[in-house]
């Protein structure tokens, strides 16, 4: 049923795409207020997120929980509530209004050994990627209070996929929670879903096709009632805002010119921030060589800032101090910090510093607004000073990591590759707090869900309790 894009287009030559009928969700309105000391629209950063988690890093992008946490316990048997099995694989977050999680997942049936070479036959870095013979893309529901499995729906079946890394997965942008009910999954380009929780139905669907290379990676974020979505692939790089009531493309707007030749160093996986600077919405969406501030509104640039080669962005950047931290990507990361008071072309005149240890090209960074926390690919745990750089503490723990760490109080999260979740405490020093042992894979960002933990591993959803 290729009528159900509004744009279509194949997402490669050989890819083709048939919808199921079924699609139903169940969703609550998410009021969005923001509760801290800080709120957006100040001159300062959000330091607290509101309560419920309704898309990749928290309502506010910034990773920090609302209440507190008391997770100096949570390695204990009898803080387990509940663990559900999810069926297929997929990397993306869960999501919850406080009383429904949801999360995307990708089932996937391997390419025979005929499949397999036809499909890399003409692929750029052929060798670093895999590829499945066909994908059924899901949406799950499960009850949070108890864990039940609430539903779980068929969206498309992908018949014969473009390559992917073999580090990610079909399913993993994580959706987005916004109101009367409705829930938007976002499948990079083989396709974005909004469905409607109390009947079942789908309210629009939207196509934004572009070659990403390594499979999908950037998630939604809303704005107003924009669905703003990054789309920057090897064959062709661009920003768009889709209308929230019915999914069509409101404006989209291209990236600036880069000096890499070759396309695979032209790509980005990033999420957009939204920060208010001087009482103005700025999109800050980081791409290849470029970190760009957009207005929400229309789409326009209002700053460009030229930071050097950098691709493959993964990390959510942070505002934070009046300024823009974010990590320059592959191949060489470093941690810039950028003042988004800026016009044109701020090059030359807002970069205020650069750091380059321990940088992550995957993890987003977390803040508790005086220093910077991050967690290296290879396990190395670093802070840094926000206002300078300068490179307070680092303490290897070991272990890889791709999800993002968020911050409840002094306590910060991460989950490792190995099935570890470690929470450390935040100042000038490295202090471990406790540990869980999953011993299954970590590459979805845990999250904060009223005063509890939630985990998702390659085969299961946990829900730990946090109470203080």
């Amino acid at each position: 049923m290729a009528s159900m894009y509004q744009n279509e287009s194949r997402v490669s030559p050989n890819s083709r795409v048939r919808f199921s009928t079924a699609h139903v969700l169940q969703s609550l309105l998410v009021i969005m207020v923001c509760v801290g000391s800080f709120g957006r629209g100040m001159s300062d950063i959000c330091l607290a997120a509101e309560p419920n988690w309704t898309q990749f890093r928290g309502p506010d992008g910034m990773g920090v929980a609302a209440g507190p946490l008391n997770l100096s316990a949570i390695g204990k048997e009898d803080k387990l509530r509940w663990r559900t099995p999810i069926r297929g694989t997929g990397w993306s977050s869960p999501v919850t209004d406080g009383k429904s999680l949801w999360m995307t997942s990708s089932v996937v049936t391997e390419a025979t050994a005929a499949e397999r070479e036809a499909a890399l036959a003409n692929v750029s870095l052929a060798k670093m990627k895999d590829v499945a013979g066909s994908v059924e893309l899901l949406a799950v529901a499960v009850d949070a209070s108890t864990g039940k499995l609430l539903w779980e729906r068929s969206l498309a079946s992908i018949e014969e996929p473009s390559p992917i890394h073999p580090m990610n997965s079909y399913a993993s942008p994580t959706p987005l929670v916004i109101d009367n009910g409705r829930v938007v999954f976002h499948f990079g380009g083989y396709g974005t879903w909004c469905l409607d929780g109390k009947t079942g139905e789908t309210i629009w669907t939207q196509r934004l096709v572009v070659d990403d290379s390594v499979g999908p990676g950037s998630s939604p974020v809303r704005f107003e009632d924009l669905l703003l979505i990054a789309c920057d692939g090897i064959d062709k790089q661009f920003v768009a805002a889709l209308s929230l009531e019915n999914g069509s493309i409101f404006w989209k707007k291209d990236r600036p010119p880069m000096r890499a030749t070759n396309p695979e160093f032209q790509k980005a996986y990033c999420t957009p921030l939204l920060i208010d600077v001087a009482g103005k919405t700025q999109a800050i969406i980081l791409g290849a060589q470029w970190l760009i501030a957009y207005d929400s509104t229309t789409g326009n640039e209002i700053w460009q800032a030229d930071y050097g080669n950098g691709f493959s962005n993964t990390p959510m950047p942070l505002f934070v101090d009046g300024l823009v931290l974010f990590s320059s990507g592959y191949t060489s990361p470093e941690l810039i910090a950028v003042d988004p008071t800026g016009n044109g072309d701020v090059t030359a005149t807002h970069i205020k510093w650069r750091q380059k240890k321990g940088v992550p090209t995957k993890p987003s960074l977390v803040t508790d607004g005086s220093i910077v926390y991050m967690i290296s690919d290879n396990g190395i745990l670093s802070a840094c000073s926000v206002s300078s750089g300068e490179l307070l503490w680092k303490n290897r723990i070991g272990g890889m990591f791709s999800s993002s760490p968020f911050r409840a109080g002094n306590q910060i999260v991460i989950g490792s590759h190995e099935g570890q979740v470690i929470v450390f405490a935040t100042g000038k020093q490295y202090q471990e707090i406790s540990k869980i042992e999953l011993h299954e894979q970590i590459m979805a960002s845990p999250i904060p869900i009223a005063q509890d933990l939630i985990v998702r591993t390659k085969e299961a959803l946990y829900r730990y309790d946090a109470r203080p």
